[in-house]
């Protein structure tokens, strides 16, 4: 029997769906509506939301430069404080869509980086979620991603460390870098900041990969989650796809298999999964 299964976790998480649904409310009754960065990691929505007059502004020269009396939406990965502040100096009306799971770190690294501890962020430094997260930080800041980079950060004798995640970055390897700094350094405080959704999309998509004779990843090149999905697929299943829309499958390659697993990264719109399901289920059968 040939089959395509879909996971159940694929697409937009809480905290993108509620981003976009409020760059979309504002767009019907306002002018002028920036967005601080990419509302997303997804291209078709990006470029919906420019045709609407959204308009992206990249890093903190840009925004100097625009005028007041606009109104600016803080994406989902949320930025720092001081890009806050410059925003409402500005006089822009400030409309703030970080997930709260991401403003829950920026509150946990402000209050213990104020109490003097060491803190220390997993995740990838040239993500704006984490550039975000380490503008909330009130001294000293590291930021690591694997064992290499660990191996350079240099605690002071008797400092207490404070840890957390990027909220999409891979659960395991989390935990493997906590329990190495464990070893390292007496007094810490691991918090676990990877969203629930993250580990349940990881671990269900690792499952179905392990199932499948072929898997597709759909998502932004962009987007960190889906990238790390990709790599979580391909521990597990020999034939991963990369996409980010339908136009980049070649129906073709999935002629010869017998099962087909889909899943999204968070940034991924429904219907484009839905073509991407849809058309694999339309190949498949007319192979079976």
């Amino acid at each position: 029997m040939k089959e395509v299964k879909l996971a159940k976790s694929a697409g937009f998480c809480f905290g993108v769906k509620r981003a976009v649904d409020m760059v979309y409310k504002e767009v019907d009754i306002k002018d002028r509506i920036y967005t601080y960065g990419p509302i997303i990691h997804n291209e078709e929505v990006v470029n919906d939301l420019a045709s609407k007059g959204v308009h992206v502004i990249e890093g903190r020269d840009e925004l100097a430069e625009i005028e007041s009396g606009g109104t600016i939406i803080i994406r989902s990965h949320g930025t720092s404080e001081a890009d806050y502040k410059l925003m409402e100096k500005k006089g822009l009306d400030v409309i703030d869509a970080t997930c709260p799971f991401v403003k829950k770190i920026h509150n946990i690294v402000r209050e213990h980086s104020l109490a003097g501890e060491q803190i220390i962020i997993i995740g990838n430094k040239e993500h704006p979620e984490v550039e975000g997260i380490r503008g909330w930080c009130k001294g000293p800041v590291y930021v690591i991603e694997n064992e290499q980079e660990l191996e350079n950060i240099v605690i002071e004798t008797g400092k207490k460390v404070c840890i957390v995640a990027q909220t999409t970055f891979n659960y395991n390897k989390f935990k493997e870098l906590v329990e190495i700094i464990e070893k390292k350094v007496y007094d810490i405080i691991a918090v676990n900041t990877i969203c629930n959704a993250t580990e349940e999309r990881q671990t269900e998509a690792g499952k179905l990969a392990s199932e499948s004779d072929a898997m597709i990843v759909i998502g932004g090149r962009h987007s960190s989650n889906t990238q790390k999905l990709y790599q979580i697929c391909e521990n597990e299943c020999n034939n991963v796809l990369f996409i980010q829309k339908l136009d980049d499958l070649q129906l073709d390659e999935l002629a010869s298999v017998r099962s087909v697993g889909i899943t999204a990264g968070a940034s991924t719109p429904n219907n484009i999964i839905e073509e991407v399901w849809q058309a694999c289920q339309k190949k498949i059968l007319e192979n079976y």
